[in-house]
């Protein structure tokens, strides 16, 4: 249900804050015409008008906004951090991995957001995110 390619997928990013590390998720979307650009800017009003509940689990944020906030077609990106940035949770933190998502409407979102839970939520499948060099390895592992 993910359909990731290689051109959504970045790894070893160097980002400071969580607002770099959402912009070059949603930057990814942008370039593979899952979302405008003003996606991007509604996933980072998101954090900070309402915080980060993005952040899911330790190491992973799932920054997303509303489909007619600029959703074209449903879509995922998933960018490793080369360096942690701290989201502000106050459990989760720090961020490793941040999966930008974006359904066309909230069942295809909520579907989506099922599937990256049960990858992520794998542990040797988020050992393989957090360190392979593979983004073939990557994608074969959310098939």
């Amino acid at each position: 249900m993910l359909a990731l390619t290689e051109k959504v997928i970045s790894l070893d990013v160097e980002a400071t804050t969580p607002e770099e590390a959402i912009r070059i998720a949603g930057a990814l979307l942008v370039a593979d015409n899952k979302v405008e650009e003003r996606y991007v800017e509604a996933m980072v009003k998101g954090l900070k008008d309402v915080g980060p509940y993005i952040v899911i689990a330790p190491l992973i944020a799932v920054p997303h906004a509303r489909p007619e906030q600029g959703v074209i077609q449903q879509g995922v990106s998933i960018v490793r951090l080369k360096n942690p940035v701290v989201f502000g949770h106050p459990t989760n933190d720090p961020v490793q991995i941040v999966c930008a998502l974006c359904g066309t409407d909230s069942t295809t979102h909520i579907g989506m957001l099922q599937s990256l839970a049960a990858i992520l939520g794998n542990k040797e499948k988020l050992k393989t995110i957090l360190t392979t060099d593979s983004k073939e390895e990557i994608i074969s592992i959310t098939k």
